[in-house]
């Protein structure tokens, strides 16, 4: 290379150079500045330290922390909303950086920052509320404010809630919470709102389901299958029951007998046979038919059938 264009080369990167750090923001600048900023849009090493980039040590010197959301940089009281005083003033550290930036041109490319709690001060991680705001469903308005009962400081999801955070009066209302959830099937259907009869509050499955409440089991009907099938009998449908796959229970039979006993209303059988105990059914229709629940019996009967069954063959 001849030596005058060496030396053209290089008085052109010393033109550079100088004017890089004389007009730092017209060489070399992002994009525009916050509005809060823009004094300093022509002074960058109010902010950066050269070659470095912004410094939280020169954030600090306009913005004390103990006057944040209180004083203007120019020591005059703040008007309008203001930040969380608590906030900043019990950072365990004051890396400003971590959270704050600017420049809009570089904010495509730049890395979102994720806020650790663990710059706050320990009690202040408990007071969620002095930063958040708190929901207003019915669920959190019945809760405390002590957020990390249930949630964590890395993700408001997912949530673990343990139940015994509730008074004993709220353990059996479940659809006060979980209304978006409950289940709409048949089965669910004819149940209590007493989720407790048969779901535990440590996990919806597995359940628990007693089936005496329903029905009592007995010689006559052990197979689930008896009252639990499709139509096609091909496989069990758990969530719908039938009387009439008996031979002896056709419709228009079910229909005539209790038609004779001046009861129209048997689409429900269950509502009056708990087994088949018929006694028992004719005493709980004629005390539903005065408009009181019949306090059926619980236990099973399939020992009281066998030792009438084996009475009969002694005899």
């Amino acid at each position: 290379m001849r030596p005058t264009i060496k030396i053209i080369l290089i008085i052109n990167l010393t033109i550079l150079a100088v004017l890089v750090f004389v007009y730092p923001h017209l060489m070399v600048s992002p994009g525009k500045l916050i509005d809060d900023h823009k004094i300093s849009e022509t002074d960058c090493f109010a902010c950066h330290d050269v070659l470095l980039g912004a410094s939280s040590e020169k954030c600090i010197t306009c913005h004390k922390v103990a006057d944040i959301g209180l004083l203007t940089t120019k020591g005059t009281p703040k008007i309008g909303k203001k930040p969380n005083v608590a906030f900043h003033q019990k950072l365990l550290g004051q890396d400003c950086v971590a959270c704050h930036s600017d420049h809009e041109g570089v904010a495509i490319y730049r890395k979102k920052n994720k806020f650790s709690h663990q710059l706050l001060d320990t009690a202040l991680r408990e007071q969620c509320i002095a930063c958040h705001k708190k929901p207003e469903d019915e669920k959190h308005r019945q809760a405390s404010d002590k957020c990390t009962q249930c949630h964590s400081s890395e993700k408001w999801k997912p949530a673990t809630f343990d139940h015994k955070l509730l008074k004993k009066s709220e353990l059996d209302q479940c659809t006060n919470c979980h209304k978006a959830k409950v289940p709409s099937d048949k089965l669910h259907q004819q149940a209590s709102d007493k989720c407790g009869q048969c779901h535990s509050t440590d996990k919806w499955k597995p359940a628990t389901f007693d089936h005496a409440q329903w029905f009592r089991f007995d010689d006559e009907h052990e197979r689930c299958t008896t009252c639990h099938r499709t139509p096609t009998y091909k496989e069990p449908n758990y969530k719908e029951y039938t009387c009439y796959f008996c031979h002896e229970h056709t419709p228009e039979k079910i229909r005539r007998e209790h038609v004779e006993e001046g009861i129209r209303d048997f689409d429900n059988c269950v509502s009056c046979h708990r087994s088949s105990d018929e006694d028992e059914a004719k005493r709980a229709w004629e005390t539903i038919k005065r408009g009181l629940p019949y306090q059926f019996n619980q236990s099973s009967s399939n020992s009281k059938r066998r030792k009438e069954k084996n009475h009969e063959e002694d005899d």
